[in-house]
């Protein structure tokens, strides 16, 4: 009889998950389950393959959630963080392993002692990142202390961006993942990291102007912003001790800058509604966050508030957006500030079907071994297929389905909530992902420490 691998939701991560799953069906004997929304979105390829079933699944009916999940063996949740906990509860009492990309919430902390009770792995941030981030840092670490070194400072970057060769706008940007995800990037609290032993805090208004740098053999230099809590993954890491831990997201250079804009404005707010947003146009809605004039244009207004000049790359790449259309309209009813910018991006900034996207993963690792300081750097470029097998997909979806595999053939057995830091976990899925070209080169460099000239503003 095939076992059962229940999957809850077939976003856009899902294409390499799901392939990689059925290639494996006939030599593992497993039977796919697709529960979704719109199922009809799915394509025919996957739903019409033998060892795939393809249901309608609405994560708020209770009963047929609960009669999927009871008939499965492992249950991989790509829902949208807020939704996994009803799915692990679930989890939980029918028995079953659970798999996510998602960081772990609160609310699935808190199951942890209940899934060791009952031997269950409830596997957590096993994407991209969060998810390889944290498996090739561990390996690297663990590496490091294996010979004796002692741990100083460790930098991570993650970008998902736009292929050079599709990179064709002022920006060098296009969505590759959730759009309100970007939009919303950095709120919800000031960035936490340490820094040569010196704790520092960047409250969101300021995130975008406080960047580093770093260069990417054969793709050039990208600037990186701090992500919001780094701290939170010194104990997780062992580097209680270390004077440098810093996570951050990267994008190339100029990004921040121009983004920055929109938040001095108040356009990525998402904490109140606009009554007549449905009918407003672009121009209309730029020209909410400016000063009332009876003779200045909304351009003359946006330019004297930003303090850009009208031939500034800042000023070109907000004309580039169509902000200053008087026909094209917002068309979302009663929407947040940062709803209706991601309506605007998205007109722009969505890939064509041929296009593709560009991971990049940068880590710098300095530690102390036999008295003298040592610095290791490594990176990952990853590039995409088209608009639907996008590095993003495979970069999120290939680690779940490997560790979904994993932990179905009692290879990860080490029970209870938890993240991918221990070599019973990263060893295999490091492997396997190197062996389909998702892997690193690793480069000896001088111990630069700290280095404060990297950072602007």
């Amino acid at each position: 009889m095939a076992r059962k691998i229940l999957v809850v939701g077939a976003g856009k991560s899902t294409a390499y998950l799901m392939d990689y799953l059925l290639e494996k069906s006939g030599t593992e004997n497993l039977h796919l389950t697709i529960g979704d929304l719109h199922p009809e979105e799915i394509s025919s390829e996957i739903s019409s393959h033998p060892a795939c079933t393809v249901k309608q699944l609405d994560i708020f009916d209770e009963t047929a959630r609960r009669k999927e999940i009871e008939a499965s063996d492992v249950v991989v949740s790509m829902l949208p963080a807020r939704f996994h906990f009803q799915v692990a509860e679930d989890c939980l009492n029918y028995g079953k392993h659970l798999i996510t990309a998602s960081y772990v919430s609160k609310e699935i902390k808190e199951l942890d002692k209940k899934a060791k009770e009952k031997g269950l792995v409830f596997m957590n941030e096993i994407g991209l990142d969060p998810g390889i981030d944290h498996m090739s840092a561990m390996q690297a670490i663990d590496n490091i202390r294996a010979k004796g070194g002692k741990m100083l400072l460790f930098e991570t970057f993650t970008g998902g961006l736009v292929a050079p060769e599709s990179d064709n706008n002022l920006w060098n940007y296009k969505f590759t993942w959730n759009p309100r995800n970007v939009v919303l990037a950095g709120q919800g609290g000031a960035a936490k990291f340490i820094q040569e032993g010196s704790y520092k805090y960047i409250p969101y208004h300021k995130l975008f102007r406080r960047t580093e740098f770093m260069e990417i053999e054969g793709y050039g230099t990208f600037e990186g912003y701090a992500n919001r809590d780094s701290l939170n993954y010194r104990e997780a890491y062992g580097l209680n001790e270390a004077l440098t831990l810093y996570r951050g997201t990267m994008r190339r250079i100029g990004f921040s800058k121009a983004w920055n804009m929109f938040v001095q404005l108040g356009m990525t707010d998402d904490s109140y509604s606009i009554e007549n947003s449905e009918g407003m146009s672009y121009r209309e809605y730029v020209n909410l966050f400016l000063p009332y004039s009876p003779t200045d244009s909304v351009e003359l207004k946006l330019r004297h508030y930003l303090k850009i000049d009208q031939d500034d790359i800042m000023w070109l790449k907000l004309v580039e957006l169509n902000l200053f259309d008087p026909n094209k309209t917002i068309q979302l009813k009663n929407a947040t500030p940062a709803q209706m910018l991601q309506k605007i991006l998205e007109d722009s900034w969505t890939l064509a079907e041929d296009e593709k996207d560009m991971i990049v993963m940068y880590h710098k690792f300095g530690y102390e071994v036999n008295g003298k300081k040592e610095q290791l750097d490594a990176n990952m470029v990853v590039l995409g297929e088209n608009r639907t097998y996008t590095a993003m997909a495979k970069t999120v979806g290939l680690p779940v389905a490997i560790a979904t595999l994993l932990i179905l053939n009692k290879k990860i057995t080490t029970p209870g909530v938890q993240i991918p830091t221990k070599k019973e976990v990263y060893d295999p899925i490091l492997a396997e992902l190197k062996k389909l070209g998702v892997g690193f080169k690793e480069f000896k460099v001088p111990y630069l420490g700290y280095n404060p000239d990297s950072v602007a503003g």
